[in-house]
């Protein structure tokens, strides 16, 4: 494990399914341990993945290691409060003229990559109350998640003291891998990490949290309903925002599943890769080191 401040191994932990392997595989020797982790706190996240934290959080206590909890404000409240610096969700758009539209996303960035950027600043150095400035020479590598399925959106650092690695590409696992590799483990509960009303999520998530979490699944319908309009700053959205794909409000929105042959006679260009994306997702989802901008509304 590195010791000096000048090279330090910090993991950014998502706690979902490819950071809880991580973990996994630093506890089983598979991968060396890092100095530090991270887990940013949108403020939102589901009671599914604050448990896994705190499951994670008794682990890395186990090997030696710290686990920093930061957070940059609650995402939920301050997305529909007037008052509030507006950061743009993707949310799905009706324009007044009938088109489509998508919210840029902004909401990674800030609420995820910019408390964790603070914090790894904090760890090199930087001086207190603002940790801008990393003092010269000091460096850290900075492990991420990404499995060999997400291979297109690594990029590198764009900052000098930062070196990015991404230790499940190294050992050449994917998401599936990953999975196997947790349920071996005795972790196959593990569920992927996102917000609560995340509009990047599927019909297939979407269930769940109506199913299976009724009190998040009431909360993400309310919040739907809130930002109709566009929520905060008190800005009017010439259109409509929705969380759901369909543009239908999250309520009444056509979650159910279908089969293929359902989707293809009511819908004929909802087949393929597109039937997979309104049933399962983004499968880019959220992460803030690869966040794509939506196409603006």
């Amino acid at each position: 494990m590195a010791g000096d401040v000048s090279d330090l191994r910090i993991f950014s932990c998502g706690a979902g399914v490819q950071s809880t392997a991580i973990a996994l595989l630093m506890r089983d020797g598979t991968l060396p341990l890092v100095d530090h982790v991270i887990f940013a706190d949108t403020g939102w996240e589901p009671a599914s993945v604050y448990a896994q934290v705190d499951r994670l959080a008794v682990l890395f206590d186990e090997l030696g290691i710290p686990l920093h909890r930061v957070s940059q404000g609650n995402l939920r409240a301050d997305a529909i409060d007037p008052e509030h610096r507006f950061a743009s969700v993707p949310y799905f758009v009706r324009n007044p003229d009938g088109s489509d539209g998508m919210g840029r996303r902004q909401c990674t960035s800030e609420y995820k990559l910019a408390p964790i950027n603070r914090k790894v600043r904090e760890l090199l150095g930087a001086a207190a109350p603002k940790f801008r400035r990393v003092p010269k020479g000091r460096r850290a590598e900075q492990w991420i998640g990404f499995s060999t399925d997400e291979v297109g959106r690594v990029s590198p650092s764009r900052v000098q003291y930062l070196t990015a690695r991404h230790p499940l590409l190294d050992l050449g696992m994917s998401r599936r891998d990953c999975g196997r590799y947790l349920e071996q483990a005795g972790w196959g509960d593990t569920a992927k990490s996102a917000c609560i009303g995340c509009p990047y999520h599927g019909n297939r998530a979407w269930r769940e949290l109506r199913d299976e979490h009724p009190a998040e699944w009431a909360d993400a319908v309310a919040f739907d309903a809130a930002i109709r309009k566009g929520g905060a700053r008190g800005e009017h959205l010439r259109g409509e925002a929705f969380l759901h794909r369909s543009r239908i409000p999250l309520s009444i929105a056509p979650i159910d599943r279908w089969t293929r042959g359902d989707k293809a006679e009511a819908q004929a260009e909802v087949q393929g890769d597109l039937f997979d994306l309104v049933e399962d997702g983004d499968p880019d989802g959220c992460s803030p080191y690869g966040c794509r901008s939506g196409t603006a509304a």
